[in-house]
């Protein structure tokens, strides 16, 4: 049975709507459900026990389960090293699992494969593309969202400081001046340090639930707080004033940092110019005579040549943002 143009348009049609919405599902939803977890414990009112067991309770175990697909749990248990990205979708915020986020890269691989074959690549270049752009599309949007959220964290970070020294000079002790970290200041800042509270009431130390949160933050900010009250609990001293030291250090990294955007601006623009000059022609060439470019998508020397082309390019810009990143 063969398949007309329309309705290979409709079947692509179908497809992008459906790896779009399923992408959008995936990233849409929140991990912030840490309050209503540590409500069903609090309502069995065995969540921790008398002598600091970590005894919870059973509806508030988190399921092991990647998927709810078996295959496809079974397939995720033997990758090489799922724990690096399981904390890597933490990171964004969003609660996503493993097993679904497999599937959207394995949805979007089909999805770019269906479209290279109907612009008349062969299959044996547009296989080996697909799954380049498939993977790299996810890992994009995760990378995007990662990176949007560490920058919220930092922008509230030095304020989270200053409120943990208010709360450390009017007496109260550091497990409730996070409390009130958690209770007044915004996500992703208050869902983070609500779950070190959670993990220092289910019996961990400070310490550690502030590591397990430094595996989603990951930022030398965050490990600058660790360390500092790391050596403060062992060498004594004054809290308030060591946090108080560590907010304005923060707030002059961030002073140096964007100095430092301002700075590389010109040269930031300048590659955008030059990088998007080739696409600009190409569009008018579209326009003015389609049939000239047409060539390097209708001959494999042309989609040779394209290739050669678009790899050079992504080699040059990457050249070009490191020349203008720098690490603090």
């Amino acid at each position: 049975m063969t398949i007309s143009a329309n309705g290979m348009y409709m079947i692509l049609g179908i497809g992008i709507f459906a790896v779009a919405a399923l992408i959008v599902l995936a990233l849409s939803g929140d991990s912030s459900d840490i309050d209503s977890r540590l409500a069903r414990v609090g309502a069995q009112g065995n969540g921790v026990n008398t002598k600091g067991a970590n005894r919870i309770a059973p509806n508030s175990v988190r399921s092991t389960k990647d998927s709810a697909i078996p295959l496809l749990d079974q397939l995720v248990k033997a990758l090489p090293n799922p724990e690096k990205l399981r904390i890597r979708l933490a990171s964004t915020g969003k609660n996503v699992a493993l097993g679904e986020y497999l599937l959207m890269n394995a949805l979007s691989i089909l999805l770019f494969y269906l479209t290279l074959t109907l612009i008349n690549w062969s299959k044996i270049t547009a296989l080996p593309a697909s799954v380049m752009l498939g993977l790299g599309l996810l890992h994009a949007i995760t990378g995007f969202l990662i990176s949007r959220r560490l920058k919220k964290f930092l922008a509230n970070f030095p304020e989270a400081i200053d409120t943990m020294c208010r709360g450390i000079r009017s007496g109260l002790p550091i497990t409730e001046s996070f409390n009130a970290v958690g209770r007044e200041m915004p996500d992703p800042i208050g869902i983070e340090f609500r779950r070190i509270s959670a993990g220092v009431r289910m019996g961990q130390s400070l310490e550690a639930s502030m590591w397990e949160v430094a595996r989603r933050i990951d930022t030398p900010e965050f490990r600058f707080l660790i360390i500092a009250m790391t050596i403060q609990k062992e060498t004594g001293g004054n809290l308030a004033e060591t946090l108080g030291n560590l907010g304005e250090l923060i707030r002059k990294r961030r002073q140096l940092r964007l100095k430092i955007k301002a700075m590389s601006s010109e040269a930031k623009a300048s590659a955008m110019i030059i990088g998007s000059l080739p696409f600009i022609m190409f569009g008018i060439l579209m326009l003015v005579s389609r049939e000239y470019v047409m060539v390097l998508f209708d001959r494999s020397s042309g989609r040779m040549m394209l290739g050669i082309g678009m790899f050079w390019m992504a080699l040059g810009c990457g050249v070009m943002a490191k020349m203008i990143h720098f690490e603090l």
